[in-house]
């Protein structure tokens, strides 16, 4: 018998419905100190996710003032009101619009034991230090304060019960800095709670790792770590679950992750032209920037051009789930081969550029002199994603980028 997922309803933290734009905030990776501090108001989350803030001047983010004022604000917010807990244990639907295109997710309690039994699946390598990193956060305040980005393979039932709660009245509904929309509704008929556990626990096979591979691991580990410390330890425990948003395969639609790259690796423009030619089709672009034009296919800006570059026939493989990959493509015959660029991980030569920020971020980058050039590359489609995760194998880095971001503070999981 096939093993599936394991999920279970929670008791959102949350703000009163009044309040949630005071409270919701985007995520704490998304802002550096200085913009949070600059955005964050009163009842801001930020004040919690980004407590540094607080100090004048601001703190460094791996403090322990910084970590206690983190742990006396979520306290206080509580105590305020500005955070109550849901009397009952909930399923939620969580929607985001950007451009028009709407995205439904549920907001569950995944299983920290499906991560390391290989049901929740990842596409990339996490670093130990931001896992740790991570982890202190959910250690501190004994909860998960922000979700993890889940996709799974659509389902019929699933989406006739989202279809149906998102028909009726929703619990907040607000556009964001970014005009992006979000809106938000409460499962709490039995019956319908009930179900939903069944269908992710009879018929979904696997959650996929979208965005918060470090969040994640980080959950699974501090399961672990309090199954260790807790001799009367049944399984049962709220600590054994994280939360996560997660998404039906076919509302996802993932973003370009851009390139950009700091010198020449001691070439002059024409040698490097001239080296991009053994490899590619090469061609300068006469009108205005344009985006790749489909696999295989790449925009190069440098010294005021841009330039199309198309992978030749026979320079990749197409029979390769990581080999098929744009990223790679370009890793191996570009940043690899003529600039030496090995380590996309650790090389200071290189820059990543969400494709949200379009091409006009990219030339500009160059046109500063921060940057000697840019690669625009073709998104990695929600198929890949999952071929590849299905297969074990790991995208390389920075492959993908997802927008909208999920917006912190609409629901926080207690590990109580």
């Amino acid at each position: 018998m096939k093993i599936m997922v394991t999920v279970k309803p929670f008791e959102a933290i949350r703000p009163p419905k009044n309040i949630v734009t005071e409270v919701a905030a985007p995520p704490y990776d998304v802002l550096n100190s200085a913009e949070a501090k600059a955005m964050a108001g009163e009842k801001s989350l930020l004040h919690i996710t980004k407590p540094e803030i607080d100090f004048d001047p601001i703190a460094g983010e791996h403090e322990q003032r910084t970590y206690d004022k983190a742990v006396e604000n979520f306290k206080l917010w509580k105590e305020r009101g500005w955070l109550v807990r849901d009397p009952k244990p909930c399923y939620y639907v969580y929607a985001q619009t950007m451009d028009g295109r709407t995205q439904y997710g549920i907001v569950l309690c995944a299983h920290a034991a499906d991560y390391k039994n290989g049901l929740i699946k990842k596409h990339e390598l996490t670093r130990k230090d931001k896992e740790d990193d991570r982890m202190v956060h959910v250690r501190i305040q004994n909860a998960n304060i922000e979700p993890v980005f889940f996709a799974y393979k659509d389902n019929a039932e699933l989406n006739a019960i989202v279809a149906k709660t998102v028909a009726g009245s929703s619990e907040y509904k607000f556009i964001d800095e970014n005009n992006f929309g979000h809106e938000f509704w409460v499962i709490d008929d039995d019956a319908t709670v009930a179900r939903i556990t069944e269908i992710f626990t009879t018929q979904v096979s696997a959650f996929y790792v979208a965005d918060g591979h470090h969040r994640t691991a980080a959950a699974a580990r501090v399961c672990e770590e309090k199954m260790a410390h807790n001799p009367n330890h049944t399984g049962k425990e709220e600590y054994n679950y994280f939360m996560a948003v997660c998404f039906p395969e076919s509302h996802l639609k993932i973003i370009d992750y851009n390139r950009v790259v700091k010198d020449l690796n001691g070439l002059s423009k024409e040698a490097f032209l001239k080296a991009l030619e053994e490899d590619f089709d090469l061609e300068p672009i006469r009108s205005e920037a344009k985006n790749p034009t489909g696999l295989h296919n790449f925009s190069m800006y440098l010294d005021g051009k841009w330039y199309s570059l198309t992978a030749k026939a026979g320079r990749y493989d197409d029979s390769d789930p990581i080999g098929v990959l744009d990223v790679t493509i370009l890793s191996n015959l570009v940043l690899d081969k003529i600039l030496g660029i090995k380590d996309l991980r650790t090389d200071k030569r290189i820059d990543f550029v969400g494709g949200i920020r379009g091409l006009g971020e990219l030339s500009k980058r160059v046109d500063s002199g921060e940057m000697a050039m840019a690669f625009a590359l073709y998104p990695v489609s929600m198929k890949q994603l999952t071929d590849i995760a299905d297969t074990g194998n790991i995208m390389p880095p920075k492959t993908t980028w997802f927008e909208p971001k999920l917006r912190s503070g609409l629901a926080i999981h207690s590990l109580d």
